[in-house]
């Protein structure tokens, strides 16, 4: 049943979506224990993502590319929900490969994202965006390549460069984050 829809960046439907995400994650018992999940919740909230679009608006024409791959890093247990929401807002169906380390995070985000998608006004959504886990398995990566409009691949050079083997169609593209290095001084004189 899955259906890839391309819609307009910052529709409606996507900006609700996020907001009821938003408020049934507020409600989620414990919440309040992760502070990554504080941070997603408050993230996703209307007037946020409204201001996101606001900065984003155009007078240019602007739709979805059509079915994005994310491959999703296991080192940051909400990456790979800022991922899909970007895919969403960006108007695309999303292809999202969870990681396969458990975290409460991950499993309290993948339940409310199926308790919001489950309702009968984002069905549409249910049907264009999917949650995928599984192992470094390169044939279920290469299937899922073969017929992408677009890539992330979150990790570092090594799983990047073993993904870009994997044949894209000549007209998707690829987004990739790399490894990234980091540096600070603190002067401990007074």
């Amino acid at each position: 049943n899955f259906n890839i829809k391309i819609s307009e960046p910052f529709n409606r439907l996507s900006i609700e979506f996020l907001n009821d995400f938003s408020n049934d994650l507020k409600k989620y018992n414990n919440v309040n224990s992760y502070p990554d999940l504080i941070y997603l919740m408050f993230w996703c909230r209307r007037k946020k993502i409204e201001n996101l679009a606001k900065d984003f608006k155009s007078n240019k024409l602007r739709i979805g590319r059509g079915l994005i791959f994310h491959i999703c890093p296991s080192n940051v247990p909400t990456n790979f929900a800022y991922s899909f929401f970007f895919g969403l807002l960006s108007g695309n169906s999303n292809i999202i490969k969870v990681p396969s380390i458990y975290s409460k995070e991950k499993e309290i985000i993948l339940t409310i994202l199926k308790s919001v998608l489950d309702k009968s006004k984002y069905i549409n959504l249910k049907k264009s965006n999917s949650f995928i886990q599984y192992d470094s398995n390169t044939e279920t990566t290469k299937n899922i390549s073969s017929i992408c409009d677009g890539r992330v691949i979150w990790g570092g050079d090594k799983t990047i460069n073993e993904i870009r083997k994997i044949w894209i169609p000549e007209r998707s593209i690829e987004i990739t984050f790399a490894d990234r290095y980091s540096l600070s001084i603190i002067n401990l004189k007074k």
